[in-house]
């Protein structure tokens, strides 16, 4: 009988030496592929954090730029231009006093309150808690969700871009009623103000700021008298939307993380439209270009050249006549961004961030992982560009 045996090869397997040895290059192989994840995850947030800082920024700009361009727009002639003219144009019948900071208050069209510690060479520490702009207006005190610290506050009031044609205009008395063409009346609703109820009517001699009633194409001025105005096509009467905003920065009341907010006021004298803009942005810095005339009046014109650029507190912090005149130098803008990415976008402790209009901003004692970034832009008002 013939005994088979077992081939030494067939016997022979993994030893326990190689085992181990396999284990240990299986291990480094799925170290290196966490760890290429791992950097890999952290690459993308970085970039989704730079993509969004870089898109809330340039959203906020626009809507800024926007509107502090309009700023003085009094129909075919600005309110410096009217000033000039020493006819006591514009003409405000809303019962706000002069430079009183009331929203109400047309005779200023642009106005800015700084907050402590956030002038040119003054620096803010991240976490820290900073302060807010003192000795407001209550219509902005009274602002919810509050005004943040650190940031500067804008107010800016003006016509609507695009007015819409008076075609018929009757006076009872003080009273005036106003036809305006059907055509384009949907003008002073648009931007979605679905109800306005504060109205301008200039032609290239007068202006008029009123509250206002509109009934499809009518609408009724209760205690003014339109009749120095002539109705088109004999005049170049037009009706705008009166629109008074601010714009501030304030902590979202659901996520707590802060934003750029706008707000409009209506014929009550608050601001009653409260908007966010923008999430992310943690301050805004301002600081205004003043023509070089100091008391511009009929006899001594603007020049049309920006010699100083002041924050709000150096222009004037008064609530009378003589600020009103301060304010009424104004011609540039240069403002200052610093925003942040909604979520973390960095394990590793970031860099400081960039001077936000010279004021410089340090990492506190414990970073958030954010990606910050500093925008700036200098903005020309161009209802009060010399000449206009």
């Amino acid at each position: 009988m013939n005994r088979r045996f077992s081939s030494p090869q067939r016997m022979a397997g993994l030893s326990l030496v190689e085992m181990m040895i396999a284990l240990v290059i299986g291990l480094i192989l799925t170290l290196g592929v966490i760890q290429v994840f791992s950097a890999s995850q952290a690459a993308s947030r970085l970039s989704e954090g730079v993509s969004r800082v870089q898109e809330n920024a340039r959203f906020a700009l626009d809507f800024l730029e926007r509107d502090i361009r309009m700023a003085g727009h009094m129909g075919c002639i600005n309110d410096q231009a009217h000033v000039v003219k020493g006819m006591g144009d514009p003409l405000v019948h809303l019962g706000a006093g002069v430079g009183s900071g009331s929203p109400l208050d047309f005779g200023v069209a642009i106005q800015g309150y700084e907050a402590p510690g956030t002038a040119p060479g003054d620096s803010l520490t991240l976490g820290e808690d900073w302060s807010a702009p003192e000795s407001l207006p209550a219509a902005i005190s009274d602002l919810l969700p509050a005004p943040a610290g650190g940031s500067d506050i804008l107010v800016l009031r003006f016509l609507a871009p695009e007015g819409v044609p008076v075609d018929l205009i009757s006076v009872d008395g003080s009273d005036s009623e106003l036809t305006l063409n059907a055509d384009h009346v949907g003008r002073v609703s648009a931007g979605g103000v679905g109800t306005p109820t504060l109205f301008g009517v200039a032609d290239c001699g007068h202006a008029d700021v009123f509250t206002g009633t509109l009934a499809d194409n009518i609408l009724t001025v209760p205690g003014v008298d339109l009749s120095r105005y002539t109705a088109q096509p004999t005049g170049q009467t037009m009706v705008y939307r009166a629109e008074s905003l601010v714009y501030y920065v304030a902590a979202n009341a659901d996520t707590g993380v802060l934003g750029l907010r706008r707000a409009r006021a209506d014929d009550s004298g608050e601001y009653v439209a409260n908007e966010e803009v923008v999430e992310g942005i943690e301050s805004l810095q301002l600081m205004f270009g003043l023509d070089t005339t100091a008391d511009i009046g009929r006899a001594t014109p603007p020049a049309g050249n920006i010699t100083s650029l002041e924050v709000a507190s150096d222009v004037s912090t008064a609530t009378d006549a003589t600020a009103t005149a301060e304010w009424l130098r104004v011609g540039q803008v240069r403002l200052g961004l610093m925003a942040s990415s909604p979520q973390r976008a960095s394990s590793a402790t970031p860099v400081n961030p960039p001077a936000v209009l010279g004021v410089s901003v340090a990492n506190g004692a414990t970073s958030d992982g954010r990606f910050r970034a500093a925008y700036e832009v200098t903005v020309a008002l161009r209802n009060r560009l010399f000449g206009n």
